[in-house]
């Protein structure tokens, strides 16, 4: 929006031109991602206290989370304010990457909008039902999967409804240009040829999966906040690599016309997590809840599907990643040995994993900074993917 008004002054007024430059505009919407969430978090915590829309404690979980029952959750919707405004403000608005991955975090914030709702209305910890959920999850991450498998193949927003109808002129059977190709990090030339539906599939499990992660992820003051913006603050550089094509020719990663404006939108998401955390640190005055969790891993995912970076996803967030997992085996492992032995047992002592290590002792500002560390360690490994090869 800015960006077509510095346009049009900069036919009069040459120093308008300075808005052009992509890396501007990054630090510009950071500040004003941050200034919104400073200014607007108050009010909204009191809106959301006056409403009673508290947090619903699981009844499960450690003891020492029951004082947190009643303080304002939904925060989420601060972070969605605050991202989509210093996206629109100083984003590229003709980029289609840019809206798609705006499509993708408020659809899945609208998703855990409801979720919350459903928890705050009726008093129960557990919101949507898995199954509504992962439903309506999987409905944007399929309509997203398919739309990137194609806008990430050609190289403008003109050539690719004429490649849809390529591929369904071969009868489905078209191949993907090799930038659409899975991308092994540390390797120079090695990657794996997807096919349209290997695309969408992978795409589709990205999305959901690291949106997942990041809720499960989310259950400590801080803890999930700050790794989403260690993530997005890297992948807003891979985003600017991979849409300029003399340093994508460099670094040897593939070159995706336009994926560049993405990191206005990941600065604006550092920005807003940033301003989020100020009120979610240790002793939080608000959850983001499912509205902004949800949102968060949603974005990731997509961006990083963009800039061909869906292992290095992993890698960056392993925090998510281990949490998810640490769920799966538990829950595997509960299942089957009450099959087994008619008893079901435990590998840890709670989970997700944070809660393992409370249960051992642990202050919970010790695991939300640990992790913190662990995070940013796990940033730099795969921002080093950049150059070794």
């Amino acid at each position: 929006m800015l960006l077509e008004l510095a346009q049009w002054l900069a036919k009069d007024i040459r120093a308008f031109n300075v808005f052009s430059y992509i890396t501007l505009r990054a630090v510009l919407a950071t500040l004003t991602a941050l200034a919104i969430a400073l200014i607007a978090g108050p009010a909204v915590i009191r809106k959301l206290t006056a409403y009673k829309i508290g947090q619903s404690v699981r009844e499960d979980g450690p003891q020492t989370h029951l004082i947190k029952a009643g303080t304002p959750t939904m925060g989420g919707a601060l972070l969605l304010i605050a991202i989509g405004v210093a996206t629109l403000l100083w984003a590229d608005l003709t980029n289609r990457f840019v809206w798609i991955v705006l499509v993708v975090t408020l659809g899945f914030g609208a998703i855990g909008w409801v979720d919350d709702w459903r928890k705050v209305v009726h008093r129960n910890p557990k919101g949507l039902s898995a199954r509504e959920k992962y439903f309506w999850q999987s409905v944007v991450g399929i309509v997203a999967a398919v739309y990137l498998a194609f806008a990430v193949s050609a190289p403008n927003a003109d050539q690719l409804v004429s490649l849809v109808m390529q591929w369904v002129a071969s009868g489905f059977t078209m191949d993907l240009p090799q930038k659409a190709d899975l991308i092994v990090p540390f390797f120079k030339t090695v990657s794996y040829p997807l096919g349209v539906f290997g695309f969408i599939g992978l795409t589709y499990f990205v999305i959901v999966g690291t949106s997942n992660a990041v809720n499960l992820t989310d259950g400590l003051d801080g803890l999930a906040i700050m790794p989403a913006v260690m993530v997005a603050s890297a992948l807003g550089l891979f985003a600017y690599v991979t849409g300029n094509s003399v340093y994508s020719k460099y670094l040897l990663i593939p070159y995706i016309p336009g994926a560049g404006e993405l990191i206005v939108f990941c600065a604006a998401l550092a920005g807003a997590g940033l301003g989020f955390l100020w009120f979610n640190a240790y002793p939080a005055q608000v959850f983001m809840g499912d509205v902004g969790a949800l949102a968060l891993g949603g974005a990731l995912g997509t961006v990083a599907v963009i800039v061909r970076q869906e292992i290095v996803l992993a890698i960056m967030g392993g925090v998510f990643v281990i949490e998810t997992l640490s769920v799966a085996i538990q829950v595997s492992y509960f299942k089957y040995t009450r099959w087994r032995f008619g008893t079901g047992r435990r590998i840890l002592l709670m989970a997700p994993l944070h809660h393992h290590f409370e249960q051992k002792g642990w202050k919970e500002t010790q695991v939300v900074v640990r992790f913190w560390i662990i995070t940013m360690m796990l940033v730099l490994v795969g921002l080093s993917t950049l150059k070794l090869r």
